[in-house]
């Protein structure tokens, strides 16, 4: 009988290490809705400077850009031209503040999880990390690059945008209206993928040697992280773009 328990222990012991959580999660009570804290947390972490750097680069416009004028300047016309490649001259102007917002938005957030352990701060309930290494975060993003997609096709080909959806014949219709959500959600959950094992690279090591073993990951970390919300950008750009064509 004591063996049976001793085995028993063992197994239950087994158990818990095998179910520890990739993260760990607290919660806000808001009228009937549940706010997610830590994202609401690091998304206004990532926010505030960037609603800081156009306040601070606009205060004193010169005609020659210096410092963060030039900055500001450089990512607006970095922005422009990847959005003028993807929609085509006549339709991008209309959709640079979209892809504007999303693109530094992905990528300060992604770099905030590449360059910082997020998870030394400790929090009574539940760990921080990047709002991009939330899958709310990103299929969120998507969801918004669906609903910029059907706008774009409405607002530039009507009612006839619909007539996509039966082409080349009404049997697809259900997995044609499907396309129209698993193109971004599938880059969605590729962004969240990334973004996770980045942090993960960068945060294991932080234990033992904090100072030291994460150094050497985090050019890598920080470049594919530069990349994912590059890809993310062009890709909502391009699919926005697709639905202003004649045909699809």
């Amino acid at each position: 009988m004591h063996i049976d328990q001793l085995e028993i222990s063992e197994m239950d012991h087994l158990y818990q290490v095998s179910s520890v959580e990739v993260g760990q999660h607290s919660y806000w009570q808001v009228g009937i809705f549940e706010v997610h804290a830590q994202v609401l947390i690091t998304s206004w972490i990532v926010v505030a400077p960037l609603l800081a750097l156009p306040i601070v680069g606009a205060r004193n416009l010169q005609t020659i850009p210096t410092g963060s004028q030039n900055f500001i300047e450089y990512v607006l016309e970095f922005i422009r031209d990847l959005t003028r490649t993807q929609m085509g001259e006549e339709e991008y102007r209309s959709w640079v503040p979209f892809i504007g917002t999303m693109f530094p938005f992905i990528f300060v957030s992604n770099w905030s999880g590449a360059s910082f352990p997020w998870r030394i701060i400790q929090l009574p309930h539940g760990e921080l990390a990047a709002p991009t290494n939330d899958i709310n975060t990103t299929v969120a993003s998507a969801l918004l690059t669906s609903v910029a997609h059907s706008y774009a096709g409405l607002q530039k080909r009507g009612f006839s945008y619909f007539g996509k959806y039966i082409q080349p014949t009404p049997v697809l219709l259900p997995i044609n209206i499907l396309e129209d959500f698993t193109k971004p959600l599938s880059l969605s959950f590729r962004l969240f993928g990334n973004i996770l094992a980045d942090e993960l690279v960068v945060a294991v090591p932080v234990s033992p040697v904090p100072l030291i073993v994460p150094v050497p990951m985090m050019p890598l970390g920080l470049f594919t992280s530069a990349i994912q919300a590059l890809i993310f950008a062009t890709s909502a750009a391009a699919y926005i773009g697709e639905s202003m064509e004649g045909h699809h």
